[in-house]
């Protein structure tokens, strides 16, 4: 990596107010894979949509068996090296605030306080009756329960804690519902074919809005979820910079690129930025 743009995104930093977008490539140090390589190209995985979760049993059973096994490997995750420098530039009043498009919690876990889950986070549960609340740990307790003996290989897992199983381990696993009210329960994360709610959007675009720098950090931007915050800082005049491994779409938007591994390189920066 050619030490001139790590050197002028250190100065950037250095000024301070600057608001962190963060995607998926971040947290594949921390043993979790992206949605898409250094190509920016899909890797071959199906993730569940709001309309398919919430329109079949079948759907929902398929999506609980998978992530009940899925969501484990996620909570073991650790923060890496990457997570632990924006925690320290966090630390050093560096950041204006955090907004992770990542639903594993990382950020939080290194030590990061100002973090907006785009996304929201796999450690919820949400009722899409009574929109009850509750700890993903509880959840796993009951489908522990009501599934003694249940056991599957798990042959790939996703960014959002779903994993691949045959249909033949997905038959016969029960699904709980709410205890208050009965009604379907959901991560209380955004589905593939879901809105993230407005207010939470508005947020970003406020933060975004009155920073003095916008850093995505291991997003390929392909989405428009990120994008629009790149679209955003552009057309406020707010200086954009990307470290992540392969092209973006927002490229074209950023004063620096970086393509390198997001761990060794964000350590570097906060070295540079003390």
């Amino acid at each position: 990596m050619r030490a001139a743009p790590l050197a002028l995104l250190a100065d950037l930093v250095s000024d301070g107010n600057v608001t962190i977008l963060s995607g998926a490539g971040l947290s594949t140090e921390s043993g979790i894979p992206d949605y898409r390589g250094p190509t920016g190209l899909a890797r071959r995985v199906q993730p569940m949509t709001y309309q398919a979760f919430t329109a079949a049993a079948a759907a929902r059973q398929r999506y609980w068996a998978r992530s009940h096994l899925g969501w484990r490997h996620i909570a073991r995750a650790v923060p890496n090296a990457g997570h632990r420098a924006v925690a320290e530039l966090e630390r050093r009043g560096l950041l204006a605030g955090i907004i992770t498009q990542n639903v594993d919690g990382l950020h939080q876990a290194a030590g990061a306080r100002q973090v907006v889950e785009l996304h929201g986070s796999l450690d919820r549960v949400r009722c899409l009756g009574c929109d009850e609340r509750t700890p993903r740990d509880d959840l796993d307790r009951r489908l522990r329960a009501a599934n003694p003996g249940w056991v599957a290989s798990v042959t790939w897992v996703n960014p959002d804690g779903d994993v691949v199983l045959p249909d033949d381990q997905v038959t016969g696993f029960r699904v709980v519902d709410c205890l208050g009210c009965g009604g379907l329960l959901k991560p209380d994360v955004v589905f593939f074919g879901e809105n993230v709610p407005r207010p939470r959007v508005e947020e970003c675009y406020e933060l975004v809005g009155r920073s003095d720098a916008l850093l995505v950090l291991g997003s390929s931007l392909t989405v428009m979820s990120g994008y629009r915050f790149v679209r955003h800082a552009a057309k406020a005049a707010v200086p954009v910079a990307i470290i992540n491994q392969g092209g973006t779409r927002g490229d074209a938007h950023a004063m620096i690129t970086v393509d390198a591994p997001l761990g060794q390189t964000l350590t570097d920066l906060a070295a540079r930025s003390a």
